[in-house]
Protein backbone atom coordinates (compact mmCIF):
# COMPACT_ATOMS: atom_id res chain seq x y z
CA UNK A 1 0.00 0.00 0.00
CA UNK A 2 1.41 3.28 -0.90
CA UNK A 3 2.31 5.44 2.13
CA UNK A 4 0.10 8.42 3.04
CA UNK A 5 -3.31 5.85 1.35
CA UNK A 6 -6.04 5.38 3.68
CA UNK A 7 -6.74 1.64 4.64
CA UNK A 8 -10.68 0.92 4.09
CA UNK A 9 -11.31 -1.02 6.93
CA UNK A 10 -13.09 -4.68 6.40
CA UNK A 11 -17.07 -4.18 7.42
CA UNK A 12 -17.79 -6.72 10.78
CA UNK A 13 -20.57 -9.28 9.76
CA UNK A 14 -23.65 -6.76 11.31
CA UNK A 15 -22.78 -4.45 8.29
CA UNK A 16 -23.11 -7.15 5.89
CA UNK A 17 -26.18 -6.35 3.35
CA UNK A 18 -27.57 -8.58 0.63
CA UNK A 19 -27.42 -7.20 -3.22
CA UNK A 20 -30.83 -5.75 -3.89
CA UNK A 21 -32.39 -8.36 -6.24
CA UNK A 22 -36.06 -9.05 -6.92
CA UNK A 23 -39.38 -8.07 -9.35
CA UNK A 24 -40.10 -4.95 -7.75
CA UNK A 25 -36.67 -3.29 -7.27
CA UNK A 26 -35.81 -4.40 -11.03
CA UNK A 27 -39.59 -1.96 -11.89
CA UNK A 28 -38.80 0.21 -9.57
CA UNK A 29 -35.44 0.82 -10.94
CA UNK A 30 -36.52 0.76 -14.60
CA UNK A 31 -38.99 3.16 -13.60
CA UNK A 32 -36.72 6.00 -11.93
CA UNK A 33 -34.03 5.04 -15.27
CA UNK A 34 -37.06 5.50 -17.70
CA UNK A 35 -38.12 8.83 -16.87
CA UNK A 36 -34.81 10.18 -15.85
CA UNK A 37 -35.00 10.81 -12.03
CA UNK A 38 -32.41 10.70 -9.93
CA UNK A 39 -32.23 9.02 -6.28
CA UNK A 40 -30.38 9.77 -3.35
CA UNK A 41 -31.07 5.65 -2.96
CA UNK A 42 -28.41 5.32 -5.81
CA UNK A 43 -26.40 8.41 -5.83
CA UNK A 44 -25.43 8.16 -1.94
CA UNK A 45 -25.06 3.84 -2.12
CA UNK A 46 -27.89 3.72 0.35
CA UNK A 47 -27.36 0.24 1.60
CA UNK A 48 -31.45 -0.12 1.78
CA UNK A 49 -31.70 0.28 -1.20
CA UNK A 50 -33.05 -3.25 -1.90
CA UNK A 51 -35.21 -3.66 0.86
CA UNK A 52 -36.57 -0.06 0.35
CA UNK A 53 -37.29 -0.25 -3.77
CA UNK A 54 -38.89 -3.55 -2.67
CA UNK A 55 -41.43 -1.94 -0.68
CA UNK A 56 -42.11 0.40 -3.64
CA UNK A 57 -40.53 3.35 -2.11
CA UNK A 58 -37.57 5.52 -2.81
CA UNK A 59 -36.16 8.92 -2.04
CA UNK A 60 -36.22 11.04 -5.11
CA UNK A 61 -33.48 13.72 -5.45
CA UNK A 62 -34.43 16.70 -7.78
CA UNK A 63 -32.65 19.60 -8.95
CA UNK A 64 -30.03 17.46 -10.48
CA UNK A 65 -26.98 14.99 -9.35
CA UNK A 66 -24.26 17.81 -9.13
CA UNK A 67 -24.05 19.27 -5.81
CA UNK A 68 -22.53 22.52 -5.59
CA UNK A 69 -20.88 21.94 -2.15
CA UNK A 70 -18.35 18.87 -1.64
CA UNK A 71 -18.80 17.63 2.04
CA UNK A 72 -15.81 14.57 2.83
CA UNK A 73 -19.14 12.11 3.76
CA UNK A 74 -20.94 12.02 0.80
CA UNK A 75 -20.45 10.55 -2.69
CA UNK A 76 -23.04 12.91 -4.50
CA UNK A 77 -21.30 14.33 -7.26
CA UNK A 78 -19.75 17.65 -6.88
CA UNK A 79 -19.40 20.40 -9.22
CA UNK A 80 -21.00 22.91 -12.09
CA UNK A 81 -24.65 21.82 -12.14
CA UNK A 82 -27.09 21.89 -15.39
CA UNK A 83 -29.78 24.50 -15.28
CA UNK A 84 -32.91 22.89 -13.28
CA UNK A 85 -35.39 20.79 -15.55
CA UNK A 86 -38.75 22.61 -15.77
CA UNK A 87 -40.19 18.79 -16.57
CA UNK A 88 -38.72 17.25 -13.51
CA UNK A 89 -41.56 17.86 -10.89
CA UNK A 90 -44.13 16.46 -13.28
CA UNK A 91 -42.39 13.66 -14.31
CA UNK A 92 -41.43 12.54 -10.32
CA UNK A 93 -45.37 13.17 -10.11
CA UNK A 94 -45.98 10.88 -12.32
CA UNK A 95 -43.61 8.39 -11.44
CA UNK A 96 -44.76 9.13 -7.63
CA UNK A 97 -48.70 8.14 -9.10
CA UNK A 98 -47.30 5.00 -11.22
CA UNK A 99 -45.28 3.40 -8.30
CA UNK A 100 -48.32 3.62 -5.67
CA UNK A 101 -46.44 5.54 -3.40
CA UNK A 102 -48.29 6.81 -0.15
CA UNK A 103 -45.29 8.20 1.20
CA UNK A 104 -43.13 9.94 -0.62
CA UNK A 105 -39.39 11.38 0.24
CA UNK A 106 -37.28 14.22 -1.81
CA UNK A 107 -34.27 15.34 -1.10
CA UNK A 108 -32.21 17.40 -2.83
CA UNK A 109 -28.46 18.24 -4.04
CA UNK A 110 -27.43 21.79 -2.78
CA UNK A 111 -27.78 24.52 -5.39
CA UNK A 112 -25.73 27.58 -3.81
CA UNK A 113 -25.37 28.73 -8.18
CA UNK A 114 -29.30 29.56 -7.87
CA UNK A 115 -30.24 32.84 -6.92
CA UNK A 116 -32.98 31.07 -4.28
CA UNK A 117 -30.75 28.47 -3.71
CA UNK A 118 -33.57 25.81 -5.29
CA UNK A 119 -36.43 27.14 -3.22
CA UNK A 120 -39.05 27.94 -5.43
CA UNK A 121 -38.30 24.53 -7.28
CA UNK A 122 -38.90 22.95 -4.03
CA UNK A 123 -42.13 24.43 -3.55
CA UNK A 124 -43.55 23.42 -7.18
CA UNK A 125 -42.10 20.55 -6.63
CA UNK A 126 -44.24 19.60 -4.28
CA UNK A 127 -47.51 20.86 -4.85
CA UNK A 128 -47.02 19.30 -8.07
CA UNK A 129 -46.50 15.69 -6.68
CA UNK A 130 -49.34 16.93 -4.13
CA UNK A 131 -51.61 18.03 -7.41
CA UNK A 132 -51.36 14.30 -9.08
CA UNK A 133 -51.23 12.37 -5.79
CA UNK A 134 -53.69 14.13 -2.88
CA UNK A 135 -53.26 11.27 -1.01
CA UNK A 136 -49.89 11.10 -0.96
CA UNK A 137 -48.09 12.56 2.29
CA UNK A 138 -44.43 14.00 1.62
CA UNK A 139 -41.22 14.03 3.61
CA UNK A 140 -38.75 16.37 2.17
CA UNK A 141 -34.64 16.20 3.39
CA UNK A 142 -34.05 19.73 2.62
CA UNK A 143 -30.48 21.69 2.60
CA UNK A 144 -30.04 24.46 4.87
CA UNK A 145 -30.57 27.55 1.94
CA UNK A 146 -28.09 29.65 4.22
CA UNK A 147 -30.29 29.94 7.28
CA UNK A 148 -32.34 32.10 5.20
CA UNK A 149 -35.52 32.04 6.55
CA UNK A 150 -38.11 33.77 3.37
CA UNK A 151 -36.50 30.61 1.32
CA UNK A 152 -36.85 27.97 3.95
CA UNK A 153 -40.84 29.26 4.61
CA UNK A 154 -41.21 28.75 0.51
CA UNK A 155 -41.02 25.01 1.03
CA UNK A 156 -42.65 25.77 4.21
CA UNK A 157 -45.60 26.72 2.44
CA UNK A 158 -46.12 24.37 -0.22
CA UNK A 159 -47.31 21.80 2.78
CA UNK A 160 -45.25 18.91 3.13
CA UNK A 161 -45.68 16.91 6.54
CA UNK A 162 -42.32 16.13 7.67
CA UNK A 163 -39.70 18.39 6.90
CA UNK A 164 -35.82 17.02 7.74
CA UNK A 165 -32.57 18.93 7.82
CA UNK A 166 -29.52 16.65 9.22
CA UNK A 167 -26.89 17.72 11.11
CA UNK A 168 -25.11 15.08 9.81
CA UNK A 169 -22.59 14.25 13.01
CA UNK A 170 -21.63 16.13 16.03
CA UNK A 171 -20.48 20.18 17.04
CA UNK A 172 -16.31 19.35 17.13
CA UNK A 173 -16.69 17.31 13.99
CA UNK A 174 -18.56 19.41 11.46
CA UNK A 175 -15.68 21.53 10.13
CA UNK A 176 -13.46 18.66 9.43
CA UNK A 177 -17.21 16.46 7.07
CA UNK A 178 -19.14 18.98 6.35
CA UNK A 179 -18.44 21.63 3.72
CA UNK A 180 -19.78 25.50 3.88
CA UNK A 181 -22.11 24.03 6.33
CA UNK A 182 -22.25 25.37 10.22
CA UNK A 183 -24.06 23.12 12.62
CA UNK A 184 -25.66 26.57 14.45
CA UNK A 185 -27.04 27.43 11.28
CA UNK A 186 -28.14 24.15 11.06
CA UNK A 187 -29.65 24.13 14.18
CA UNK A 188 -31.41 27.73 13.47
CA UNK A 189 -32.86 25.97 10.29
CA UNK A 190 -34.66 23.23 12.66
CA UNK A 191 -35.74 25.83 15.14
CA UNK A 192 -37.23 27.62 12.47
CA UNK A 193 -39.26 25.12 11.13
CA UNK A 194 -40.43 23.59 13.93
CA UNK A 195 -42.04 26.81 15.04
CA UNK A 196 -43.75 26.73 11.86
CA UNK A 197 -45.70 23.33 13.04
CA UNK A 198 -44.39 21.37 11.21
CA UNK A 199 -43.08 17.55 12.44
CA UNK A 200 -39.30 18.00 12.19
CA UNK A 201 -36.55 15.83 11.93
CA UNK A 202 -32.52 15.44 11.90
CA UNK A 203 -29.67 12.90 11.78
CA UNK A 204 -26.02 12.13 12.22
CA UNK A 205 -24.01 9.03 11.51
CA UNK A 206 -21.62 7.38 13.70
CA UNK A 207 -18.15 6.21 13.78
CA UNK A 208 -16.30 9.48 12.60
CA UNK A 209 -14.55 9.85 15.83
CA UNK A 210 -17.59 11.72 17.87
CA UNK A 211 -17.82 10.65 21.64
CA UNK A 212 -20.82 9.75 23.73
CA UNK A 213 -20.78 12.89 25.45
CA UNK A 214 -21.10 14.21 21.83
CA UNK A 215 -23.75 12.58 20.77
CA UNK A 216 -25.42 13.27 23.98
CA UNK A 217 -24.99 16.73 23.79
CA UNK A 218 -25.84 16.97 19.86
CA UNK A 219 -29.42 15.09 20.89
CA UNK A 220 -30.10 18.32 23.12
CA UNK A 221 -29.31 20.85 20.69
CA UNK A 222 -31.76 18.93 18.52
CA UNK A 223 -34.68 18.74 21.16
CA UNK A 224 -33.67 22.33 22.24
CA UNK A 225 -34.01 23.32 18.35
CA UNK A 226 -37.74 21.77 18.28
CA UNK A 227 -36.63 18.54 16.73
CA UNK A 228 -39.23 15.53 17.61
CA UNK A 229 -38.04 12.67 15.05
CA UNK A 230 -34.29 11.36 14.96
CA UNK A 231 -32.16 9.06 12.56
CA UNK A 232 -28.90 7.44 13.38
CA UNK A 233 -26.76 5.33 11.51
CA UNK A 234 -23.53 4.15 10.73
CA UNK A 235 -21.24 6.31 8.63
CA UNK A 236 -19.81 4.01 5.32
CA UNK A 237 -16.93 5.94 3.78
CA UNK A 238 -17.55 5.81 -0.20
CA UNK A 239 -14.32 5.59 -1.13
CA UNK A 240 -10.53 6.03 -0.47
CA UNK A 241 -11.04 9.97 -1.27
CA UNK A 242 -13.98 10.37 1.28
CA UNK A 243 -13.42 10.88 5.01
CA UNK A 244 -12.15 7.57 7.03
CA UNK A 245 -14.38 5.75 9.28
CA UNK A 246 -12.89 5.72 12.60
CA UNK A 247 -15.19 3.40 14.33
CA UNK A 248 -17.48 0.82 13.31
CA UNK A 249 -20.03 1.79 16.37
CA UNK A 250 -21.86 -1.95 17.65
CA UNK A 251 -25.67 -2.71 17.14
CA UNK A 252 -26.26 -2.57 21.35
CA UNK A 253 -24.56 1.35 20.95
CA UNK A 254 -27.34 2.19 18.73
CA UNK A 255 -30.12 0.76 20.29
CA UNK A 256 -29.05 2.06 23.68
CA UNK A 257 -28.84 5.08 21.88
CA UNK A 258 -32.33 4.67 21.02
CA UNK A 259 -33.43 4.52 24.49
CA UNK A 260 -31.87 7.61 25.63
CA UNK A 261 -33.15 9.64 23.11
CA UNK A 262 -36.67 9.04 23.47
CA UNK A 263 -36.51 9.37 27.68
CA UNK A 264 -35.01 12.48 26.81
CA UNK A 265 -38.28 13.45 24.06
CA UNK A 266 -38.02 12.37 21.14
CA UNK A 267 -41.18 10.95 19.71
CA UNK A 268 -39.30 9.24 17.19
CA UNK A 269 -35.81 7.63 16.92
CA UNK A 270 -33.94 5.05 14.56
CA UNK A 271 -31.04 4.14 15.56
CA UNK A 272 -29.41 1.00 13.78
CA UNK A 273 -26.07 0.44 11.75
CA UNK A 274 -27.94 0.53 8.42
CA UNK A 275 -30.32 3.37 8.97
CA UNK A 276 -30.34 6.04 6.84
CA UNK A 277 -32.44 9.42 7.01
CA UNK A 278 -35.43 8.35 4.89
CA UNK A 279 -35.27 4.49 6.59
CA UNK A 280 -38.67 3.61 7.56
CA UNK A 281 -39.86 7.41 6.99
CA UNK A 282 -43.32 6.34 6.72
CA UNK A 283 -43.28 5.82 10.18
CA UNK A 284 -42.04 9.62 11.08
CA UNK A 285 -45.83 10.83 9.38
CA UNK A 286 -46.76 9.34 13.02
CA UNK A 287 -44.84 11.59 15.24
CA UNK A 288 -46.74 13.07 17.41
CA UNK A 289 -46.65 16.82 17.34
CA UNK A 290 -45.32 18.95 20.37
CA UNK A 291 -43.04 21.94 18.79
CA UNK A 292 -45.23 24.25 21.68
CA UNK A 293 -45.34 21.85 24.39
CA UNK A 294 -41.72 20.78 24.53
CA UNK A 295 -39.96 21.50 27.75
Amino acid sequence: MEEGRTRRRRLPDWMRMEMPRGETYSRVKNLVQKNHLHTICTSGKCPNIGECWNAGTATFMILGDICTRACKFCNVKTGRPLSPDPEEPRRLAESVKLMGIRHCVITSVDRDDLPDLGASFWAETIRTVKKINPEVTIETLIPDFQGREALLQQVIDAGPEVISHNVETVRRLTPEVRNKNIYDRSLKVLQYISSRGVITKSGIMLGLGETREEVLETMDDLLDAGCQVMTIGQYLQPSPRHYPVKEYVRPGTFSGYKTIGLDKGFQFVESSPLVRSSYHAEKHIHAVVTVNGRS
